[in-house]
């Protein structure tokens, strides 16, 4: 009786694990689809936006080591603004303590290599992709939006958008030796994962407050 059980619940296992399989499998396939289809790698081929949201992440990888991502954001939001393919740029990210402010770091990034502080908007409250996605919407006001980071990155952003109406399109920034790390590609794919659960429950950003003008 026993081990006529422990088979029954090696079925029922296998089967829960093959259904997980494949809808991770599909939810990463419609996720690329939907983002390649929005995502330009080309100054010349990217419509003009308003605004631009640059994606954050940590400057640094390890002590005194840049985080390549980090830079090739900075670099792909500058080349954007120089060939008046945006007007605006949103530094969005997470400002965990005093030591450790993403938003604020990019601003200055930014200042330094040319971009008049006036086209600088800093949001602080960019958590997750979905936060700084949802944000530039219903904070800063932006409908249709450009979206500023790696590849797989974008792919994601730019589900999160288009599923919630907004005419979101993404800018490639350059990639570390041209493709993801496995880390980051399975960190990817849990981050999809979870990306199906908030649209299934309709997950709204942690933090929203007054809405903020950016100029016309």
């Amino acid at each position: 009786m026993i081990r006529k059980w422990a088979i029954r619940f090696s079925i029922i296992l296998a089967f829960l694990w093959l259904a997980f399989s494949i809808f991770v499998l599909w939810i990463n396939l419609e996720v690329t689809k939907a983002g390649k289809q929005f995502s330009y790698d080309s100054v010349g081929a990217i419509p003009h936006n308003h605004c631009a949201v640059v994606l954050g992440t940590n400057k640094y990888i390890s002590a005194g080591k840049i985080n390549l991502y980090y830079t090739y954001r900075i670099q792909a939001a500058v080349l954007l603004y120089k060939s008046k393919r945006i007007d605006y740029i949103i530094v969005s990210g997470d400002n965990k303590h005093r030591s450790y402010n993403e938003p604020v770091s990019m601003y200055n990034d930014l200042v330094e290599a040319g971009i008049p502080k006036e086209r600088i908007v800093l949001d602080y409250a960019g958590f997750r992709t979905l936060d700084s996605v949802v944000r530039c919407f219903m904070v800063f006001g932006q409908h249709r939006f450009t979206v500023i980071s790696q590849p797989f990155h974008n792919h994601r952003a730019v589900y999160i958008g288009r599923k919630r109406g907004l005419e979101v399109i993404a800018f490639n920034a350059g990639d570390q030796n041209g493709r993801p790390s496995i880390k980051v590609i399975v960190r990817e794919i849990g981050a999809r994962v979870l990306l199906a659960y908030d649209l299934l429950i309709g997950t709204q950003p942690h933090f929203l407050g007054e809405q903020i003008k950016i100029p016309d």
